[in-house]
């Protein structure tokens, strides 16, 4: 869980910008190729389909990557579950773990930064100690964690309409937050070409010498003849 405990931290600690659009200046246009413009539009799309009703599913299934073999590598990779033997875990079951997780973070995003008088309401002990949550010691406890923060889950988004409908203030967060996900200059630099990066790494999420775009923190892939999404780095979305 240390990855939920550093942002938790941070939304509650530290004045963050989450910065969404992406806006790009450049004295002379240079044409990109029709593979970097279609590796900016899934990112768009992802963020579009997710600022609907913040669910996380709905924009991972139209954007992510299909291949259920590089969906488990995800899930393993940016879950941070823990160091366990994942073999006998089941693909579906890591996955579903990954995405609660993110829906998660998704869900907590509006209520960032929260002011004096608003961060025990925003964020109350039954709240927190959903990211204090310890993830399973054996791989032979991984569907019951993961049905509990499926769970946690549920019971975040009910507590996110309780104080929308509470608080105007928590409305508007939301509002400006969905409204950040959907617009903005979401395109390729004007000013320079956008070049494929070749994979180097180890790892089972991107094979050795695949080609792959990292376009704000998406990592981005070809998947057959479409751009497919392979990863989000919070961190270098958020601040």
């Amino acid at each position: 869980m240390h990855l939920f405990h550093q942002v938790v931290i941070v939304i509650l600690t530290t004045p963050a910008l989450f910065t969404i659009s992406i806006r790009q200046q450049g004295a002379r246009p240079v044409k990109q190729t029709e593979e970097v413009v279609q590796a900016y539009r899934v990112c768009e799309q992802f963020q579009k389909v997710l600022s609907h009703n913040l669910d996380f599913n709905a924009a991972f299934e139209a954007t992510f990557t299909k291949n259920k073999t590089r969906q488990r590598a995800i899930a393993i990779k940016d879950g941070e579950f823990g160091d366990l033997e994942y073999a006998n875990v089941e693909d579906q079951t890591l996955i579903n773990a990954y995405k609660a997780r993110m829906q998660l973070l998704y869900l907590m995003f509006p209520l960032g930064s929260p002011g004096d008088n608003e961060e025990a309401i925003f964020f109350p002990p039954h709240i927190k100690a959903m990211f204090a949550r310890k993830g399973p010691d054996t791989a032979a406890e991984f569907a019951a964690f993961t049905s509990q923060i499926e769970k946690d889950t549920k019971d975040f988004r009910s507590h996110l309409d309780k104080l929308a409908a509470q608080y105007p203030s928590v409305t508007e967060r939301i509002r400006k937050f969905k409204s950040d996900l959907s617009t903005g200059d979401f395109l390729p630099p004007k000013s320079r070409v956008v070049e494929a990066m070749k994979y180097d790494g180890g790892g089972a999420v991107l094979s050795k010498d695949e080609s792959y775009y990292q376009i704000e923190g998406y990592t981005v892939v070809r998947e057959g003849g479409e751009m497919k999404i392979a990863g989000i780095k919070f961190f270098t979305r958020m601040f």
